[in-house]
Parts: C-alpha cells; sequence; structure tokens
C-alpha cells in the first residue's frame, strides 16, 4: 500500500542528508518533493503545507550531518499527525448510544458519487452496527439511478434489515421521512440514508441532498470517496463539504491504493476526519481509520517513534566574531574651552546636516549642541 507516497517521503529524508542544506539545496530538494506527492494524489494545498513545513524546520536547525535523516522522517510524521489530530476524532457507535437514551433515532446521510461504492459501504456500516447489537433500517433516497433500488434491497437482504423504499422517481426527501418515521414508530435505533450520486457539480443533486437534510435533519453527514481516483476523490470530498459540509467521510478500496496521497489530502481540505476504511468486497471487510496504521504503512515500519525533533542532536553554532565597538568621543579636555573638543569635524558636520541644526550663536548653544552630538554618537549614530 501507498508506494508512491512512500517513496516520495524516503527520497526526501535521503536527498536532504545529501545535501549541505543551504537554500538552494533546500528548494531543489522540495521541488522534487513537490513532484513526488503531486504524483502520489496530494492535493497542491496540502504539499505547499508540507513545504513550509519542512523549510521552516530545517533552515538555521544545523542539525549534524547523521542526524538530518530521522530529523526530516521525524518532522513529516509530526506535520501528518497533526493533521489527522486537528481534524479530531468520531465513534460512529459512541454517537448512536448516546442518543439511545433519547428515545430518537440516529440520522445517517450518506452522500457521493456514484461508482465510488457508497451503497456497499452504506451496506458494510449497517452490517457493522447490526454487529454491535444496534438496530437499523436503511432508506433507499436514490430515486434516479436505474438499479439503484434494487441494489439496496438485495443488501437490506442478505443482511435481514428493513428497508423503506418508494417507486422511482419519486422525492428522495419523502423517503428518508418515510424511514425516520418508521424508526420512530418501532424504536429503531439507527436510519441509514443512501442518495442520489451524479456528479458533484449538479446543482440538482446538492439541492436533493439540501432538501434531505433539511427534512430528516441528519445527525452524520458522511462523505464516501473512492481511493484509487486519487485527486478526483480529493476535489469531489471539496466540493461535497462546501455544498453539503459533511462531518466525516469513507474511503474505499484503500486495500489497493499505491498512491496514497487521498487520504491526507481529504483530512487536510475539509478539516474532517476519515472514520472507515474499504479493504474488499466482503460485508466484514471495512475498518476504522488508524492514524498509526497510515504513519506505520508509509514510513515502512511498525515503530515510527523516532527521536523527537528536540532531542535530535544538532550542531552547536559557531562562534561568532564579536563586533568592534564604537569607537567612544574622546573625552573633553578640562583645560579647553571649546566644548566641541574631542568631536570629529564629520560627526559635527554629519549631525547637522542629519537633523538640520543651524551653527550655534551662543556658548551655551555651543555646549547644548555639543552635548547631544556626544549622545548621538554614543548611541550608535542613529538615524533620524
Amino acid at each position: 500500500m501507498f508506494d508512491n507516497l512512500k517513496k516520495a517521503f524516503s527520497n526526501v529524508s535521503t536527498g536532504f542528508s545529501e545535501k549541505d542544506l543551504n537554500e538552494k539545496d533546500i528548494e531543489d530538494v522540495l521541488f522534487e518533493l513537490e513532484i513526488n506527492l503531486l504524483e502520489s494524489d496530494v492535493a497542491t494545498e496540502v504539499i505547499d503545507s508540507i513545504k513550509d513545513s519542512l523549510k521552516e524546520k530545517i533552515i538555521g536547525s544545523r542539525v549534524e550531518k547523521k542526524n538530518i535523516q530521522s530529523f526530516v522522517k521525524q518532522s513529516l510524521i509530526e506535520f501528518i499527525s497533526e493533521t489527522f489530530d486537528n481534524a479530531g476524532h468520531i465513534d460512529l457507535v459512541a454517537r448512536i448510544n448516546e442518543k439511545k437514551s433519547s428515545n430518537e433515532p440516529f440520522i445517517v446521510v450518506f452522500v457521493g458519487i456514484n461508482g465510488t461504492g457508497k451503497t456497499t459501504s452504506l451496506a458494510k456500516v449497517a452490517n457493522m452496527l447490526k454487529n454491535e447489537k444496534l438496530s437499523v433500517v436503511i432508506a433507499a433516497a436514490d430515486t434516479y439511478r436505474a438499479g439503484a433500488i434494487e441494489q439496496l434491497r438485495e443488501h437490506t437482504n442478505r443482511l435481514n434489515l428493513k428497508i423503506i423504499a418508494q417507486n422511482y422517481g419519486s422525492d428522495p426527501a419523502a423517503v428518508a421521512k418515510d424511514a425516520v418515521l418508521y424508526a420512530k414508530s418501532h424504536k429503531v435505533d439507527c436510519v441509514l440514508v443512501d442518495t442520489a450520486g451524479r456528479m458533484q457539480t449538479s446543482s440538482n443533486l446538492m439541492e436533493q441532498i439540501a432538501k434531505i437534510t433539511k427534512v430528516v435533519k441528519p445527525d452524520m453527514k458522511i462523505f464516501v470517496g473512492d481511493s484509487l481516483a486519487g485527486n478526483d476523490t480529493v476535489n469531489q470530498a471539496r466540493e461535497f463539504h462546501k455544498q453539503v459540509n459533511f462531518e466525516c467521510s469513507i474511503l474505499t478500496k484503500s486495500d489497493a491504493d499505491a498512491r496514497g496521497g487521498a487520504a491526507l489530502s481529504i483530512v487536510k481540505v475539509t478539516s474532517t476526519p476519515i472514520i472507515f476504511v474499504g479493504i474488499g468486497q466482503e460485508y466484514d471487510d471495512i475498518v476504522k481509520f488508524n492514524k498509526q496504521t497510515f504513519l506505520e504503512n508509509v514510513f515502512e515500519s511498525t515503530d515510527i517513534d523516532v527521536p523527537s525533533i528536540s532531542e535530535i542532536k544538532v550542531s552547536e553554532p559557531e562562534p561568532q566574531p564579536e563586533p568592534e565597538p564604537e569607537p567612544e568621543p574622546q573625552p573633553e579636555s578640562e583645560e579647553s574651552d571649546d566644548p566641541f573638543n574631542g568631536i570629529e569635524t564629520d560627526d559635527i558636520n554629519n549631525y547637522a546636516d542629519m537633523y538640520d541644526i543651524p551653527p550655534p550663536e551662543t556658548d551655551n548653544e555651543a555646549k547644548k549642541l555639543a552635548n547631544q552630538i556626544k549622545k548621538w554618537i554614543k548611541d550608535g549614530r542613529p538615524k533620524p
């Protein structure tokens, strides 16, 4: 799994360890990283974030050459880990159980385009909830795609679950509402609503989903995306999140994903977590998304706890030459009556020109000006 992403992160770690880490070398390695991540279906804004994070940590870090590979690896691990942590965590079963006390069904709406495995993922989630001793009813609210209702009915027959369906062309929101009413009257724990999945650019599709949401007021909206579709899935997630504001995602076909960028990109772009990943065709082939497992796959290790950045030894900074002190103004001779004695003529002229000061006309003015110039010299000759 995730061969392209492994290669991208491995190459950047090796690349930095072979360079002198001046700004040009850093830019060259980051450019190669960008190309590799684009080939891994990582979204452009995610790539920019990774590059900025690495550049900020590496420039000026003075990491010893032998430690730079571990330093870069740890930086990447921390970035990915923080990305998933910032998206939060959702436990679907816990939320359903939490709402059971109110005697109201927990309503989940599944969104996504046709062909991503949305209906199959819904059936897998239904099977998982059934195994958790939760009762489920399914709403066949995709009333447009030919065969959609029959496909969902076949799943419910196999799983021995109740389905609420109407004829093709019926109002999807009405189907969803009927399923909710059935759940309330029969004390069913959860309602899973399948929706139409035409392309995400279809305004009618988004309006239908918005209507379903308004009518049944779901507790959760789940986006289903195909891992193998790469950046297309990321773009779909971005558009659906903008229009529907879903809370989490399911990624299908993750077991066959050689690139791995979709998971990271969707979480970063939408700031929502992935809760499940599909890993096969059977009903049990769905597992909770696990950040640790993702990192172990990407970095080809069962132990990704490399030393933290703060623990990685850095070189002692080279001693910098002390700046030469400004020459102190010569003390005024006690025997001299000239208040400007000991002050260079250039300093007098520069100060007068800089501050537009006319020549003094009295002794008191001369003494005052001389004192001002001496203080100015002592302060390092600042410009006004």
